[in-house]
């Protein structure tokens, strides 16, 4: 067992690893690139058709690879050793965003490659999650899922400002260009500070079947697949809420959304600096209802101030939620496909979150786009009361 202690950790514990703070150093440059790729590609579609309608699409075509990378490639991340299938990620990173930036390819073909090389996305985020527990044991685990949290809720911010500036300054290819220096950058700090370790699972065959073997053995799994549940569907809802902050708020829903990112790091940061591991477990389930509760408010309307307020207190204890779920999930697989187990609970969250923003977004279309948030801060409520038992603490059978 990986946590057999019940003394928390500290944040300074996790940083005095120096494999965590290259892990730390990577994971900021991607999640940054990241945001400033997706902006540049939306600004370069715009440009080539004027189509607000395609503009989004390629914005958002960073959720759906995982639905099928996810279902059908997620067995890499144990058959490749960690360091060298993340030092690849970042270089596809950097041809996909050298190609769009400097080829002039037609907005179709843009799109397709978005698409397919983003269909590795998941293996990628596999390697570097199931390597925190075996760099970090017990709790320290726990406060560095925390940390790289928050890292991704301050990086969204920082990706969104930093790629709005090198719009403005380099236009779309620039943008594109900047997004490859920092994967060239990530890849050079993952090659000269992690350690190769071995790759963790045996292959049993080709990837793709070995893939549906063990979704479907996790799925199988009570115990991993209320978790799996549990760290989805709350989520998901609160997510869909959050879609309808431009249709509800209009140019001013960029300041609630950032309200929302700063809600998940200050979740995050409180739950692991104040509450014992095993307080965050039982407070899980709590978390998870109250964390729909906030978006009640938007039935009555609310202006800027307040929908911002709820967005923030509603990420806070989703974030405070998912964190108390860390420790059981990672106890809860096989070692032998951790990778796998991580990568399909980031596949399905990501996944659950599109489809999240489609639901509310067809509620919006019969009734108003505040009552629609309110309407799925219901569904987040109704889910977490549905999934309590696996929300709380207690003993998880693991997948065999």
């Amino acid at each position: 067992m990986l946590f057999t202690g019940k003394d928390g950790a500290t944040y300074s514990e996790v940083f005095a690893n120096g494999q965590f703070r290259v892990l730390f150093g990577s994971f900021t440059f991607l999640v940054v690139g990241d945001q400033v790729k997706m902006l540049a590609l939306a600004a370069l579609v715009y440009a080539r058709t004027g189509s607000p309608g395609l503009s989004a699409m390629a914005y958002m075509l960073a959720f759906l690879p995982y639905a099928v990378g996810g279902t059908f490639l997620l067995s890499l991340a144990d058959r490749i050793r960690p360091r060298a299938l993340m030092i690849v990620g970042e270089l596809v990173r950097v041809v996909t965003c050298l190609l769009l930036a400097l080829t002039g390819m037609p907005v179709w073909m843009m799109l397709v490659l978005v698409l397919v090389t983003g269909l590795f996305s998941p293996v990628f985020g596999a390697a570097r999650s199931a390597l925190l527990p075996e760099l970090l044991p017990g709790d320290t685990f726990v406060l560095a899922r925390s940390v790289l949290s928050m890292t991704s809720a301050g990086a969204q911010i920082a990706g969104l400002g930093l790629g709005g500036g090198v719009l403005a300054v380099a236009g779309p290819a620039g943008a594109l260009t900047a997004t490859a220096v920092l994967s060239v950058l990530s890849a050079l700090v993952l090659r000269a500070g992690l350690s190769d370790l071995p790759a963790r699972g045996v292959q049993r065959g080709g990837a793709v079947a070995e893939t549906l073997r063990v979704n479907r053995d996790l799925l199988a799994d009570p115990g991993v697949r209320g978790l799996l549940l549990a760290q989805w569907l709350p989520t998901s809802f609160l997510s869909g809420a959050e879609a309808m902050l431009v249709p509800y708020l209009g140019e001013t829903a960029g300041v609630a959304l950032a309200a929302a990112c700063v809600g998940l790091a200050v979740g995050n940061l409180l739950m692991g600096r104040f509450a014992a591991p095993y307080t965050r477990e039982r407070l899980a389930a709590p978390l998870a209802v109250l964390s729909g509760l906030p978006l009640l408010a938007f039935a009555l309307t609310p202006g800027l101030a307040v929908s911002g307020l709820a967005l923030l207190l509603a990420t806070a204890a989703s974030g405070a939620c998912q964190l108390g779920l860390q420790r059981r999930f990672v106890e809860a697989v096989p070692e032998r496909v951790r990778g796998q187990s991580f990568g399909l609970a980031g596949a399905g969250l990501m996944t659950g979150q599109a489809v999240g923003a489609a639901l509310v977004g067809g509620v919006s279309e019969v009734v108003a786009p505040s009552l629609a948030v309110a309407g799925a801060g219901v569904a987040v409520i109704v889910s977490a009361l549905v999934l309590w038992r696996h929300l709380r603490p207690g003993s998880v059978a693991g997948a065999s």
